[in-house]
């Protein structure tokens, strides 16, 4: 019934702006869960395929990417609809405020989106309390982790210490954001140099935590889909050589080739949804046949049907994550990848 009337249910949200829309959504998708409405309509139970990755089982291959629960508020009503693992971020160690608005930008034809966001999150004291809140979700909770905008990149592995270390007792993986387009100087830290730094802090003070906490919490790198056939080689060996546990490829794109025509294509931001599948698959594939199935990929970018999550696993990914897709067409498509993938 909900999946007939999310067309028109868009449609008034797409009357609104988009930020708007965002958190009128977010809000009453909370409510619905605590009021017990989601367990009316969706059960998923009957959306479990279990697989396991990185020493994780997860219910099924399906994700949300993160950027749409920055706050981890959410969780419980997300996995209502179907979801297997819900990443929540960025969250940097410090509240910020993101960027000025208008800094999101709807691309209709194209089932697109362009954000500037610029990592607008509560910090991470208040994403590990939320999380902590989460009571009925079954599936994987993954923490996006990134620095924030006023820290010099020299001092960028402090801020990813800090978010690891408090996030490491209620995560199931840590995702380390490298690739927003949106904190400027961000993306200089894939460079290969810089990532085996980066890299080697974090799995030291991973070690540290696994004995503190007796659990090994996965470490993954978010890298962009803007990456150079040398930079993916140099990048793959700098993860197998450091013992990366896992990747998330990709983020959003800075490329306006398949959206060049649309009035908002100059936008500043990443650029996500349908237009950026190809781009993202062939990234994915890249890095999956450098890797030789040594570190796991989950596959992020573009995917708006079950055919193009069924590619992703083609190209390499053990799991996939959808968000735009997810804004355009609704609850439905999570449920027939869980089901069919």
């Amino acid at each position: 019934m909900f999946d007939a009337l999310y067309p028109i249910f868009r449609t008034g949200l797409f009357r609104l702006d988009p930020e708007t829309a965002h958190h009128l959504s977010m809000g009453a998708l909370k409510a619905a869960e605590k009021c017990g409405l989601l367990g009316l309509i969706y059960s998923p139970d009957e959306l479990v395929s279990p697989i396991e990755v990185m020493g994780l089982k997860f219910p099924n291959r399906i994700g949300l990417a993160a950027g749409l629960d920055k706050d981890g508020d959410v969780i419980d009503a997300l996995g209502r609809l179907g979801f297997g693992c819900v990443e929540i971020g960025t969250i940097t160690p410090r509240p910020q405020a993101g960027n000025p608005k208008p800094r999101l930008f709807r691309l209709i034809p194209h089932e697109a989106i362009i954000n500037r966001m610029g990592f607008n999150n509560p910090g991470i004291d208040i994403g590990v309390e939320n999380v902590r809140k989460s009571t009925t979700f079954q599936g994987v909770i993954g923490f996006n982790i990134g620095k924030n905008k006023d820290t010099p990149n020299e001092n960028a592995a402090d801020d990813y210490l800090a978010c690891l270390r408090k996030a490491y007792p209620v995560a199931g993986y840590i995702a380390v954001n490298l690739s927003s387009p949106n904190t400027p100087g961000l993306r200089d830290l894939q460079g290969a140099e810089a990532s085996a730094r980066l890299l080697e802090t974090l799995k030291n003070e991973q070690q540290k935590l696994a004995a503190e906490h007796g659990k090994h919490v996965p470490l993954l790198f978010k890298v962009a889909p803007d990456l150079e056939d040398a930079q993916i080689r140099d990048l793959s060996q700098v993860f197998l050589n450091g013992g990366l546990d896992g990747l998330i490829a990709t983020n959003t794109t800075l490329d306006r080739q398949a959206v060049a025509e649309h009035p908002r294509a100059g936008e500043a931001g990443g650029l996500s949804g349908r237009p950026v599948f190809e781009k993202s698959t062939e990234v994915l594939r890249a890095f999956s046949s450098h890797l030789g199935g040594k570190i796991p990929i989950i596959g992020v970018g573009g995917i708006s049907s079950l055919e193009d999550a069924r590619e992703k696993i083609r190209a390499g990914a053990a799991l996939v994550q959808i968000y735009t897709s997810f804004i355009y067409q609704g609850p439905k498509l999570v449920r027939e990848i869980a089901r069919n993938l």
